[in-house]
C-alpha cells in the first residue's frame, strides 16, 4: 500500500513560472548557464547557484546557507510564493508527440524502507551523505523524484476531470517542450487520491534514485534529532513525480570503448564468435531490432552480434539484460573492463541520433569500438527492482526529464 500526501508546494508567482524554471543544473554548459545567470534574474538557477553575484566559488555550508539566503529573498519579492493548504499538483508535459501527465506528491520515507518504494539502481554513499546535508542547510527539495506505477482507472478518470479545468501554469520553454499545471485543493479530490494510491501494492523509481536516498538518510538523521518527532513532519516524505507506466519512455544508452584491449581486430572477432553469431551488416546505420542482438561498429562497419544462448546462463531477471549480456560477456571478459563507472576507456551516449555520432567518433579515432542495443522495458525495470537487483550504469535513459522550480517542498 503506498502512501501518498498532498503537501503546501512553494511555486513561482504565476506570470513569472517560465522565467524562474529550469533544467537540472547539470545539464547547462558554462556558456549558457552564464547567459541565463547575466539576463534572467528570476531564473532558479540563481538560487542553486548563488555565487554568480556575490562571492565566488563557495563551497560546502557557506555555499549551502547562501542557497537558503537566495531562496528567502525569492520569497520575500514574492517570485515564489508558498500556498496556504496543502495540494496535489497535476503537471502535464509536452514534447513532440510525446505527453505524459501525472501527479507532484509528497512520497513516504517509510515506502522507501519498506521497500514500497522499489529501486533497480545502486547509491554512492557519498553521494547521499553530500546531498542529504544539503538538504538539512537549504532545508527544501527542488526537483521531484521521477516514479511510476501501475496503469489504475480510476486514478486515469481523475486526472481527466481535473485537465478539463484552467491550468494554473501553462507555458512553452526555449526547447519547445510545453507545461501545464494544475492545482488539486478541493478535499475529496485529494481523499480519493490519497485511497487510491493506498490501494497501489508498488511505487518504482524511474529517474532520482541518489535524492530518494538523500532524502531518505536526511529523514533519519532529522528523526533522531528531534525528541518530539510524530511523523507527519515533512522531512517524513520527498516530493516525487508519479506517472503510469504507460508514459514512461525509455531510451537506449550506446557504449563507446576507446581500445580492444591490445588485441587484433582479427583476434577479437574470434572471441566474440564464442558467444555471438558475428554477422557483417555493412557501411549503413544498424540498430538492434529484438532482444540479445547487439549492433556493434568496428573498423568502418557495423555488425550483428546476435546472442548463442546455449554459450550463455540466464538465471534471473538481471542475467537478461542486454546491458548485462554486453558486460558479462564481451567488456568484462574480453575488453577487460570491470568497473562500468570509473574505467576511462568507456564512455556513454543517448539520444536521437547516437549511432550515428557513435559512428562518426569512431571514424575520426576518438573511439575503437561502439555498441548499441534495444531499449529496457518498463517489464524488465520492474522485474529488476522486484527481485532486489541492480542494473548496470547508464542502462537506461528515462524520460520526461523534469524542470526545476516549478513546485518546491519545504522540509
Amino acid at each position: 500500500m503506498a502512501i501518498v500526501k498532498p503537501f503546501k508546494a512553494t511555486r513561482p508567482a504565476k506570470d513569472k513560472v517560465a522565467f524562474v524554471s529550469s533544467r537540472s543544473y547539470q545539464e547547462y554548459s558554462r556558456k549558457e548557464l552564464n547567459a541565463i545567470l547575466a539576463y534572467n534574474p528570476f531564473s532558479f538557477l540563481h538560487i542553486i547557484n548563488p555565487g554568480y553575484r556575490r562571492t565566488k566559488n563557495l563551497k560546502g555550508q557557506d555555499r549551502y546557507k547562501l542557497i537558503h539566503q537566495i531562496y528567502l529573498e525569492f520569497q520575500s519579492n514574492n517570485v515564489l510564493v508558498k500556498d496556504t493548504q496543502e495540494c496535489f499538483y497535476l503537471y502535464q508535459i509536452k514534447k513532440d508527440d510525446y505527453i505524459c501527465c501525472g501527479i507532484l506528491c509528497g512520497a513516504s520515507i517509510e515506502d522507501y524502507q519498506n521497500n514500497t518504494i522499489k529501486k533497480h539502481e545502486a547509491t554512492l554513499q557519498r553521494r547521499e551523505e553530500l546531498f542529504a546535508n544539503y538538504l538539512k542547510t537549504v532545508e527544501f527539495n527542488a526537483e521531484p523524484v521521477l516514479m511510476t506505477y501501475q496503469d489504475n482507472a480510476a486514478i486515469a478518470e481523475i486526472i481527466k476531470k481535473e485537465k478539463r479545468k484552467e491550468p494554473q501554469y501553462n507555458f512553452t520553454t526555449r526547447d519547445k517542450i510545453s507545461h501545464k499545471l494544475w492545482v488539486i485543493s478541493d478535499l475529496e479530490t485529494k481523499t480519493q487520491l490519497e485511497l487510491e494510491f493506498n490501494k497501489t501494492n508498488s511505487l518504482y523509481i524511474a529517474d532520482g534514485h541518489h535524492r530518494s536516498a538523500s532524502s531518505y538518510l536526511h529523514a533519519k538523521i532529522a528523526q533522531s534529532s528531534n525528541p518530539k518527532h510524530t511523523g507527519k513532519e515533512p522531512y517524513n516524505y520527498f516530493m516525487s513525480f508519479l506517472i503510469p507506466e504507460s508514459e514512461i519512455k525509455i531510451y537506449e544508452f550506446n557504449r563507446k570503448i576507446k581500445d580492444l584491449n591490445g588485441l587484433s581486430k582479427e583476434e577479437f572477432l574470434e572471441k566474440l564468435a564464442l558467444t555471438f553469431d558475428v554477422v557483417i551488416i555493412g557501411k549503413n546505420l544498424f540498430k538492434p531490432k529484438q532482444k540479445h542482438q547487439i549492433s556493434m561498429y568496428l573498423d568502418g562497419e557495423f555488425y550483428s552480434l546476435t546472442l548463442l544462448e546455449n554459450n550463455y546462463i540466464i538465471n534471473d531477471a538481471l542475467s537478461t539484460l542486454d546491458t548485462q549480456i554486453l558486460y558479462k560477456t564481451i567488456l568484462e571478459p574480453i575488453l577487460n573492463i570491470k568497473d562500468l563507472r570509473k574505467d576511462k576507456r568507456i564512455v556513454y551516449g543517448y539520444g536521437k541520433n547516437n549511432i550515428a555520432i557513435m559512428k562518426d567518433e569512431i571514424d575520426n579515432g576518438k573511439f575503437k569500438v561502439g555498441f548499441s542495443m534495444m531499449p529496457i522495458n518498463i517489464k524488465e525495470i520492474k522485474a529488476i527492482a522486484d527481485a532486489g537487483l541492480v542494473m548496470p550504469p547508464k542502462s537506461t535513459y528515462i524520460e520526461p526529464k523534469l524542470r526545476s522550480g516549478i513546485t518546491i517542498y519545504e522540509l
